[in-house]
């Protein structure tokens, strides 16, 4: 559980910001990195008009078990070699430096660290499904904006999962994706985008993975 009182020694792991920075938090295990991952990111960036976006590499997620946890060095290099000549995507290794496991935990500690800064949490679409599983999910989604990518992944079922249900009165039209970074939370928008089919499941299953 990450504490205030480790701001001083995380301070640099993030990268230096400006006041009103607008930045995407974007989490995942990215095991493998895939074209699907940067569809996501690249997509937000643009949609919401976002000067960075910050690429959280998790090294366990609590809901995927040991394929969470698996070479987390080695999914960092992945991460970074992808990310060269991307203007504006930088990775970061905090959560691995504050011993988080929890978006939650991880949302405060941005908050708390680069406090300048006007954070979006960027998820693609197939997580909106399970979100509620989340720890203190609603809690998060009162904590921070909220934009949400189209993914091929049964995009019907996380349209109407408990998530989009519960915060139905917070969610934004698309069109408004460019001011999502000014709101108060809860806020998000749900972006239909051209759709990405690759995926990390897809692509650990595949013969020699």
């Amino acid at each position: 559980m990450w504490c205030v009182g480790m701001a001083i020694s995380a301070r640099n792991l993030f990268p230096p910001v400006s006041k009103g920075l607008r930045v995407g938090l974007y989490g995942g295990s990215f095991n493998p990195l895939h074209a699907g991952h940067i569809h996501v990111a690249k997509s937000a960036k643009t949609r919401l008009q976002l000067d960075a976006i910050w690429w959280l590499v998790s090294p366990g997620n609590p809901l995927k078990g040991e394929v969470g946890k698996a070479d987390y060095e080695g999914r960092l290099t992945g991460v970074r070699q992808a990310l060269k000549g991307l203007h504006g995507h930088y990775v970061c290794t905090a959560e691995a430096a504050m011993k988080t496991r929890y978006s939650v935990d991880l949302i405060h500690a941005v908050r708390a660290i680069r406090p300048a800064i006007r954070p979006v949490w960027v998820m693609g679409g197939d997580n909106l499904a399970n979100f509620h599983l989340w720890k203190d999910w609603q809690r998060m989604a009162f904590s921070i904006p909220m934009a949400v990518i189209a993914r091929p992944q049964d995009p019907v079922r996380a349209r109407f999962s408990p998530m989009a249900r519960f915060f139905a009165s917070a969610r934004l039209p698309a069109a408004a994706a460019n001011i999502l970074a000014d709101q108060s939370a809860p806020a998000w928008v749900y972006l239909p985008a051209p759709m990405h089919h690759h995926s990390s499941t897809q692509m650990r299953a595949e013969p020699g993975r």
